[in-house]
Parts: structure tokens; sequence; C-alpha cells
């Protein structure tokens, strides 16, 4: 099938989906740039309150630039290479050699699924963030340091607290006690929770940790919950050879990105940027954020293969229905119908042929060289499954 054929036949509805798909993340990345240029609630403090009397430190060790370079562009570029150099492609079909154009599909699908996983990441925790620093308005550790209070009017912005009645007592001020009313004292001095230096980077570089295990084969050896070929440890044919640790080189590698979002989380407590709280909590974040963007596009890490999960079938490009059982096999997003009229299926926008689901594939006239359901074809048929028409063996009765 020539390239002009095949594009003709590739669902432009499923194509728009997926465009679709990527303006709602970017519209989430503006929600979160939206919340950003709001002014945060000023939350009152106390001007006798040690957690907010740290030094102000001009020089961040982890500036906003580097951040967004180390978190944000450097896992997009890794992905991008990995997808398109280190990504194999014999598993574009099962029994023949895939061609060139269908591997270079089966690349830049990868590429694509690892930008949508990155970006889901990224913008929902950018987007989480803004909005918590803008509802929350807590006082940076640094704050009085910032501020400059006006320490000969301090009644006149008190807003609650003992101090006046109760010796001893702390006394609550608002923000307009500070001498300094710039942005510095005003938006950012009050942006404390959670840390977005730390929900971030973890955000980026939990999900490239989570990328990179996947494509290296880097996941903990296990054995299925139930014992299906027995527990036999005889040296001969022992369950210690069912797997083994990676080596620890690629762990090394695969683990750098995790091991640099905890640099990047620590440096905000000893710049006096974020209490422990705000740092731990915008990490849990973070790591929230780099699952859920991960496990959405790629498979399980351990029985995956490195692969990313295929593209959605036409039907289904938008809506799937109400009232499905699972997501597995004919209920998943990515069943795709045959046509009954002529035995074609849906082109499949990343292997460029129909029939995935069942156990034939088409020849270059687009007609099915295998076995198909007259109507469907059958998903997962490597699953056996008992015949609901199969009658059940007949319980022996209790004398």
């Amino acid at each position: 099938m020539g390239a002009p054929a095949l594009l003709a036949r590739i669902s432009k509805l499923l194509v728009l989906s997926y465009v679709l798909d990527w303006v709602f993340i970017i519209a989430v990345a503006l929600f979160g740039y939206a919340f950003y240029k709001q002014t945060p609630n000023q939350h009152p403090f106390s001007l006798s309150d040690p957690g907010i009397s740290y030094p102000y430190t001009e020089h961040e060790t982890v500036t906003t630039s580097t951040l967004i370079l180390v978190s944000v562009l450097a896992p997009a570029a890794i992905v991008l290479i990995g997808a398109l150099a280190i990504v194999p492609g014999t598993a574009a079909q099962a029994d023949t050699k895939p061609s060139k154009s269908q591997t270079l599909r089966r690349k830049l699908w990868e590429w694509n699924a690892g930008w949508m996983g990155l970006g889901v990441a990224l913008a929902g925790v950018w987007m989480s963030t803004q909005g918590l620093k803008v509802l929350i308005g807590k006082p940076r550790p640094d704050l009085l340091a910032r501020c400059n209070p006006n320490l000969d009017d301090i009644a006149t912005y008190a807003v609650g607290g003992l101090g006046d009645k109760l010796s001893g007592a702390a006394t609550l001020v608002s923000y307009q006690i500070c001498q300094d009313q710039s942005s510095l004292v005003t938006i950012d001095g009050f942006s404390s929770f959670p840390s977005g230096h730390s929900s971030f980077s973890f955000s980026g570089l939990g999900y490239l940790t989570l990328w990179l295990c996947a494509k290296f084969s880097v996941g903990f050896p296990y054995l299925p919950s139930y014992p299906v070929e027995g527990d036999n440890y005889k040296e001969e044919n022992s369950v210690r050879r069912r797997g083994a640790a990676p080596p620890v080189p690629l762990m090394v590698i695969t683990f750098v990105p995790t091991a640099t979002a905890f640099f990047i989380a620590a440096s905000r407590w000893f710049n006096y940027r974020h209490h422990g709280f705000d740092i731990i909590f915008g990490s849990l974040m973070g790591m929230f954020f780099a699952w859920i963007g991960f496990n959405m596009y790629h498979l399980p890490i351990r029985r995956g293969a490195g692969w990313a999960w295929g593209p959605r079938a036409r039907r289904r490009a938008f809506i799937r229905g109400i009232g499905f059982p699972s997501s597995l096999g004919i209920d998943s997003w990515a069943y795709k119908r045959s046509d009954p009229t002529n035995g074609q299926s849906e082109i499949d926008i990343e292997n460029g042929n129909g029939n995935i689901n069942g156990h034939g594939h088409s020849d270059v006239n687009g007609h099915s060289n295998g076995h198909t359901n007259e109507n469907e074809s059958l998903p997962m048929q490597a699953w056996p499954m008992r015949s609901p028409v199969s009658p059940l063996p007949e319980r022996p009765q209790v004398v």
C-alpha cells in the first residue's frame, strides 16, 4: 500500500481527536499560567514567628530557568531521542519483518505517546500547584526579611491574636504592615505552599524515570501471585531462574532523574524558600501526576516490553459509551471493528494496517489473509476464553 493510499485511509476523525488532546493539555497549562499571574491570598502572620524569620537568599541554587531546562526540556529531548533511536520495530508485525515505513510509524507513535504522557504530567501538576499557591497564600520562611515590617504602628495592622490582651501571646498582622509592597512580597512572599520546584521536578523527572525503566526493562523481578508452574527450588529447574535483577549501570541511568528531583527539592529547604511540609507535599504531587501521565499512555513496566499503549479506535475516538463492564477486549478504547463488506478493518495509525485485533493482517490490497470474525476481529486472541454456551461441570452430589 502506497503512502498516499495509506494516508487516505487513516481516520481523520481519529487524528483530530489526538490534536484535540494536545489542545486540552495546552489549555490546562494555560490555566496554570493564569493562576500564576494572580495575586495569592496573603495569610496573616506573626512578627515573632521563627518559621518565617529566615534570611533572604538572593541567588537560588536551582533557578526557574534551570528548573525548566532540567525538568521539561531535558525529559522531552530524551523521550524524542529514545523513541526515534532505541525503540525496536520488530514487534510491529508478529510474523513478518516490518517495512521501514511501518517501523517509522511505530517510532513516531512512541514519540507522540511519550510526549503526551509527559504533557499530562507537567500540565496537571503546573495547574494544581499554581492553583493551590493562590488559594492557600502561605508565607515563605524568609517573609520577614522580604517584608521589612513597620514596627512603629503594629496595632494598625493587627488582624488577630491576643497579643494586646494577654502577655506573651502572638499578634497576627496583615501583609500591609510590610513597607516593601512589591511583587517580591505580595505575590512571591506568599507562595510557599506547595513547592513548585519540588512538584515540577518530580513530575517531569519522575516521569522520565518511569519511561526509562520501561524502555530498558528495569523493574523488580517478580513471580505470579499463583504458582502456576510450581515452586521448584532444585538447581536444574529452580524458580530462582525465572527472573534476575537488571544490571546496576542501567539502574543508575534510570534513577538519575529521580535523584536530580530530590536534589532540586532539597535545595528549596536550604535556600529558605519553603517549609518542609511544602516540599514533601509538592514532591508527592509531582510523583502522583508522573504516575498518571505514564500509566495513561504506557503499558506496565514489568509486562509491557517497553511499549506505549496503541491508539484509540476511530469509532471510539472521542467517547466510548456508558455501561462497558471493563476496559479490555471489545470494551476497550482501542477495539476496531472489521467491515463485513470487504474484509477490511480500520487503518491503524501506529502500524499502518488493519485487523490488528485479530490473527490475520491485510495484504497490499487490503484483503485479510488471516482468520477473523465475520463482523468483528477478535481482540486479545492469546487469552483463552470459555465459550458462553459451554456447559459447566456437574457438581458431585453429597450423599
